[in-house]
């Protein structure tokens, strides 16, 4: 046991019953689990409910956490840090970040969080960015999905990182997805990250076109338009 709750907030991924089992077995306890809510503002306000500790781990859908991970090890969040994120494996391109890393969240913050398109980066306060590495981000499990996440991404990249990322590392990160050829549904990937970023250049400055990004309904029927529907079930 590691005296914090844990919720996995997923959606559709096709793993996400394995992972949060897998969760459950590495940090100990009952892993909670907060599935299809439609609003990703929303769905992450919500995980602060099922938590019954004021800082809790918060998991995606598509999170694998390493089974080494020593989470009974893991220190609370000090004060004025409302998240800690800890980095994970992206497994089509190399690089390993903060995207789609396990993270540590008070309850609070998620209760008062404003307006950003990139959610948690509208939480209050700071957040810290561990080097530690937890697990591996699992987007790639279809070709909408792996689609699906170079588009957010690399729209959000290219717009401008909300966390206040140099535009260089910026810059290396769009390089990296846009050239995605390792493990399953790399070129989905890679497509996801050059239309993300086309998109980016027409919808940057309407900040409610921009926030289509959080809208599941939208971005199947943008990816469902440019590959077909049976590249949506994989």
């Amino acid at each position: 046991m590691t005296g914090f709750d844990a919720v996995l907030l997923s959606y559709d991924e096709p793993m996400a019953n394995a992972l949060h089992r897998r969760l459950g077995r590495v940090l100990g306890g009952t892993v909670k689990r907060l599935h299809g809510v439609r609003g990703m503002r929303r769905a992450y306000r919500l995980t602060a409910e099922l938590a019954d500790t004021e800082q809790f781990f918060l998991a995606d859908g598509d999170f694998s956490i390493d089974t080494r991970f020593p989470a009974a090890d893991v220190e609370p969040l000090g004060g004025g840090i409302s998240m800690r994120v800890w980095r994970a494996v992206n497994p089509v391109n190399g690089l390993t970040y903060g995207y789609g890393g396990l993270k540590l969240i008070r309850r609070d913050a998620l209760r008062e969080m404003g307006e950003a398109v990139d959610v948690l980066a509208a939480l209050p306060g700071k957040v810290e960015f561990c080097e530690d590495t937890a697990g591996t981000t699992r987007f790639n499990q279809s070709p909408y999905h792996a689609w699906k996440a170079g588009f957010r991404e690399c729209a959000m990249l290219a717009r401008g990182s909300e966390y206040g990322m140099a535009d260089a590392d910026a810059q290396a990160r769009l390089d990296a997805w846009t050239t995605s050829r390792e493990g399953d549904f790399a070129s989905y990937a890679a497509a996801g990250a050059r239309d993300g970023i086309a998109f980016a250049r027409e919808a940057a400055r309407d900040t409610a076109r921009f926030d289509a990004l959080n809208d599941p309904a939208w971005l199947k029927d943008r990816f469902t338009a440019a590959h077909g529907e049976q590249a949506v079930a994989g």
